[in-house]
């Protein structure tokens, strides 16, 4: 799974390798979105990444800051995905920080569908802008 040392992979595709995305449409859709970080500036989905590069990478509301170790171009097991990089101490507990967070926050969003009444309310808003 892994390459020479020297050698260097896409981000777009590094990124899907390491299984920080599903699909490498998603990965390339990140980058353009300014999700991702590379060596503390901007990311291109064709920039090529190396051994010792520093990635942020934002996914929903978690934020990795990762170091790469080696670079593959193939996609394998979540096991030797996570041999790829290295995260950082402050990034995880900056993830464990926030999951704490949520969890004693609760879901951020409505508890329940709005009624007929709420409905209206909200279609009537909407038209009047």
């Amino acid at each position: 799974m892994t390459q020479a040392h020297d050698e260097t992979v896409r981000a777009d595709l590094w990124l899907w390798a390491a299984r920080f995305f599903k699909t490498r449409r998603l990965s390339r859709e990140a980058i353009d979105g300014g999700k991702v970080e590379h060596n503390d500036g901007p990311c291109k989905p064709s920039r090529a990444v190396r051994c010792g590069d520093v990635l942020r990478i934002t996914r929903g509301e978690e934020r990795f800051e990762i170091q790469v170790l080696d670079v593959s171009a193939k996609r394998g097991p979540a096991s030797e995905a996570q041999q790829l990089y290295r995260e950082s101490e402050a990034s995880i507990e900056a993830r464990a920080q926030a999951r704490e967070n949520r969890r004693l926050t609760g879901p951020d969003g409505p508890g329940r569908r709005p009624d007929k009444q709420a409905r209206r309310l909200l279609r009537r808003f909407k038209t009047r802008q």
